[in-house]
């Protein structure tokens, strides 16, 4: 039986959507693919993955806001 995992499918789908040219995109297809990474964004936020990648923005936002003061 084969499974798979909706996040990395998403993940693959985001990135062949991003190839794209820019000029080659409908004001409806930026919002599905904007569409498309909210959902990956909450897939992926509960997973120790996501935790890692939220902790490493944290830590960059609070550095850059500490260098701005």
């Amino acid at each position: 039986m084969l499974t798979i995992n909706v996040a990395v499918l998403l993940a693959v789908i985001i990135v062949v959507r991003l190839r794209r040219r820019t000029e080659a995109r409908s004001r409806n297809d930026e919002q599905v693919t904007v569409l498309i990474v909210l959902v990956f964004g909450v897939l992926v936020a509960p997973t120790a993955f996501g935790q890692g990648v939220a902790d490493v923005v944290g830590q960059l936002a609070t550095g850059l806001t500490e260098a701005g003061r």
